[in-house]
C-alpha cells in the first residue's frame, strides 16, 4: 500500500534530502512525478560508488547529455563528497537540478564539502506521522514498534521485533563503522542503550560519560552524531528569565519509539497504558510529531522544555511567530484532572500572554481551572500543524 508523504518538495530548484536510514527517501524520490525520468545515481551499490569516486568527472560527461531543467538523483551523496564540485559547476552552467539524498551531513560537513552555498534547498524525512497513516494509525502500536515505513508492512510481532533489531545493527554497521565517524566503537554500543534509557530525560553528561568510560566531551560527541545522523533531536531548555531558577541542560529525544525500545533491549516487553514506560513513550511520540510536522509544514516554530531547580516542569513550550506562544503539559492518561494541570497553574503568573493546554489521550476537549484538555490530535490542529480540512 502507497502512504502518500506530507513533504512537500520543489520542482524547480535543487534540493538536498537527509533523514535517517529508513524513512523512506529513495522511495519518495521515485514516486515523485518531475523525477520520472530523472538519472539515478545510487551510491549505495558498491560498484557505482567506486565509479563514482574513481573518476567523479564522469558526471559532468553525463550531465553534458542532458538540457537544461533536467533531474538527477544522488543516493547517499555523502558516500562520495567530492561530487558536490561538481554538482556545484552543473548547477552554474547546465541549469540542471539535483536531488541528493543522504542519511548524515556530518561527513559532508566534517570533510568540508560543497553543500551548494544555499543552490540547493534542505529538507528532511522522517518516520510516519499519524496525519501521513491516517486511518491506519493506531497510537499503541505507534508507541510500541514506532512508524517507519518498514515497520506498517508488518503484520506479526514476530517481524516486527526482527526489523528493529536488524534496524539497529545496520546502524551502527553502515553509518557508524563505514563512514567512519568515530575510531572507537566500544563505548558507543555502550552509549546507545543508556541514551535511550535516558530518552525524555535532560542529559547529565558527566554521568553517561562514567557509565560508558568516555570523558563528558566525547558523550557531547556521541549525542551530536545522533542528531547528525538524523536519529534524535535536542529539545533545549527554555532561555528566557523567569522568576524561578531553572535547569539549564537539554533533553534529548530519539526520532522513533520503536527504534529507542529496541537500543533499549525491551521489544519483548509490552507497552501498557498507565505505566511509566507508557506516559514516557507518549511523550517522546508526541514531541517527535511535533518537530516532524514543524518542518514538513515550514512554520518555524522553536521548541523548548521548562524546569526549575524544584523539579516543576513544564514539558513543551512552543514559540510560534505571529501566534501566541503554548504551555503544554503532556499527559497518557484518558482521564484527566487537577492533578495533571497543577504544573501549568504553576507558571501561570509567570507567562501572563501565552495559552496552557493539556495534550493526553481524552475522547474529547475539557476546561480545568482554565486550562485547556485536548485529544492529542486535536491539539495538532490547535497547535497549527493540521488543518481542520486535511484531517
Amino acid at each position: 500500500m502507497s502512504i502518500p508523504r506530507q513533504l512537500q518538495l520543489p520542482e524547480n530548484n535543487s534540493f538536498f534530502l537527509f533523514g535517517a536510514r529508513g524513512t523512506g527517501k529513495t522511495t519518495l524520490l521515485k514516486k515523485v512525478p518531475f523525477l520520472s525520468d530523472a538519472l539515478y545515481i545510487n551510491l549505495l551499490d558498491a560498484d557505482t560508488e567506486e565509479q563514482y569516486s574513481l573518476r567523479p568527472r564522469l558526471l559532468i560527461e553525463q550531465a553534458e547529455a542532458m538540457k537544461e531543467g533536467d533531474w538527477i538523483i544522488i543516493d547517499e551523496i555523502q558516500k562520495t563528497p567530492k561530487l558536490l564540485d561538481h554538482v556545484h559547476i552543473i548547477i552554474e552552467e547546465k541549469k540542471i537540478c539535483f536531488a541528493l539524498t543522504g542519511s548524515s551531513s556530518r561527513k559532508l560537513r566534517r570533510g568540508g564539502a560543497n553543500l551548494l552555498a544555499g543552490r540547493a534547498f534542505s529538507f528532511s524525512l522522517y518516520p510516519f506521522t499519524s496525519q501521513e497513516l491516517g486511518d491506519i494509525f493506531n497510537l499503541n502500536e505507534a508507541l510500541q514498534w514506532g512508524s517507519l515505513p518498514k515497520i506498517t508492512s508488518y503484520t506479526s510481532d514476530i517481524d516486527k521485533r526482527r526489523f528493529l533489531r536488524t534496524y539497529t545493527q545496520t546502524y551502527l554497521k553502515e553509518e557508524i563503522l563505514i563512514e567512519q565517524l568515530i575510531r572507537n566503537l566500544t563505548p558507543f554500543r555502550l552509549f546507545l542503550p543508556i541514551a535511550a534509557q535516558m530518552n525524555t530525560q535532560i542529559i547529565n553528561y558527566s554521568n553517561i560519560a562514567r557509565d560508558t568510560g568516555v570523558d563528558h566531551k566525547t558523550v557531547q560527541n556521541y549525542y551530536q552524531i545522533l542528531v547528525d545522523t538524523n536519529l534524535g533531536y535536542f529539545l533545549e531548555p527554555y532561555n528566557r528569565s523567569v522568576r524561578k531558577v531553572q535547569r539549564l541542560s537539554p533533553k534529548f529525544y530519539l526520532f522513533d519509539t520503536g527504534v529507542k525500545r529496541a537500543l533499549e533491549k525491551k521489544l519483548n516487553v509490552p507497552l501498557e497504558p498507565r505505566t511509566t514506560e507508557y506516559g514516557d513513550a507518549f511523550e517522546s511520540w508526541f514531541i517527535c510529531e511535533c518537530f516532524r510536522l514543524n518542518h514538513y509544514n515550514e512554520l518555524d516554530y522553536s521548541f523548548y522544555y521548562l524546569r526549575t531547580k524544584d523539579d516543576v516542569e513544564v514539558d513543551l513550550i512552543i514559540d510560534r511567530p505571529g501566534n501566541k506562544q503554548l504551555l503544554i503539559e503532556i499527559k497518557s492518561t484518558d482521564r484527566v484532572d487537577e492533578r495533571h494541570v497543577k504544573n501549568l497553574h504553576h507558571f501561570k503568573n509567570d507567562f501572563p500572554d501565552s495559552e496552557l493546554i493539556c495534550v493526553s489521550r481524552v475522547n474529547r476537549p475539557q476546561i480545568i481551572n482554565g486550562i485547556t484538555v485536548l485529544p492529542w490530535r486535536e491539539a495538532l490542529e490547535y497547535i497549527g500543524f493540521i488543518s481542520h480540512h486535511s484531517r
